[in-house]
């Protein structure tokens, strides 16, 4: 499949309250129309707490939700939540097909200027996920700062998502470095980012965007509005502009190593 209809949702989170959470975008979702991709921010079901974990929704309850959903309005859904683990907690990235398929990405790269790193496990690795012929890199958040993590190793994938709750005071860091990513991997790119205020006085703007792989913004949220933006995008476009443009073919050959975890 070569297009794709996207739904990002820039929402406000209601904090720690998972069942109203769910209920929220469950609603927001019934009323709209069909997307065959629906993205939600970071921690959708808590808000971004170091305490999400030990008090959110189980991963049974979460997964579950995502995939009644998705089955429900044949859609794939995508974003992070807090989950407790037998060996600890992890932000976890779930994406989770029609057919209620998914899989997972654990967030590699913890805030530490939230001690995010003393309260979550890192991820071991990124992960490619396979979606109706796209390849699909799932990134959250802080990854964002972190460009090795994401380069593209001979065109291995297609679109890259960032779900976030990254807050206003660097807003203009989210918006130049979603742009860098998109245009340095030739890549389409889609943030996710919340609105509102948390529990912790911060405030989010949103920004959520899509954008193009040669680096033009094709959607963008009205800033601190909850709403939805949405596009078609197309993986052809990937293809055509990595050969018109193979600046891939120049790309510096490295080993990625990390002392995160």
């Amino acid at each position: 499949m070569s297009t794709l209809t996207v739904g990002v949702l820039q929402q406000p989170i209601i904090w720690m309250d998972g069942d109203a959470n769910l209920q929220h975008f469950s609603r927001l979702i019934a009323q709209s129309a069909h997307h065959d991709l629906w993205v939600l921010p970071e921690m959708f079901t808590t808000g971004f707490s170091m305490q999400a974990a030990t008090q959110s929704l189980s991963e049974t309850r979460v997964l579950g939700w995502l995939q009644a959903l998705a089955q429900k309005h044949d859609t794939a859904l995508c974003g992070s939540a807090a989950i407790q683990l037998a060996d600890g907690a992890v932000n976890r990235f779930y994406f989770v097909t029609p057919q209620g398929d998914f899989s997972y990405y654990d967030k590699r790269h913890l805030f530490r200027m939230a001690n995010e790193h003393h309260h979550y496990k890192p991820g071991a690795s990124r992960q490619i996920i396979e979606y109706r012929g796209w390849r699909i890199l799932p990134q959250i958040c802080y990854d964002l700062r972190f460009p090795a993590f994401s380069r593209t190793i001979n065109n291995d994938y297609d679109l890259m998502i960032y779900v976030a709750s990254w807050p206003d005071a660097r807003a203009n860091h989210w918006q130049a470095l979603l742009l860098a990513r998109a245009i340095e991997n030739q890549s389409w790119v889609i943030g996710c980012n919340r609105v509102g205020e948390d529990e912790n006085g911060l405030s989010y703007r949103g920004d959520s965007q899509i954008i193009a792989p040669e680096g033009e913004i094709i959607a963008s949220a009205i800033p601190a509005e909850a709403t939805v933006i949405t596009a078609t995008i197309d993986r052809q476009r990937v293809t055509a502009y990595r050969q018109a443009f193979p600046a891939w073919q120049d790309a510096d050959s490295f080993t990625l190593t990390s002392s995160v975890g």
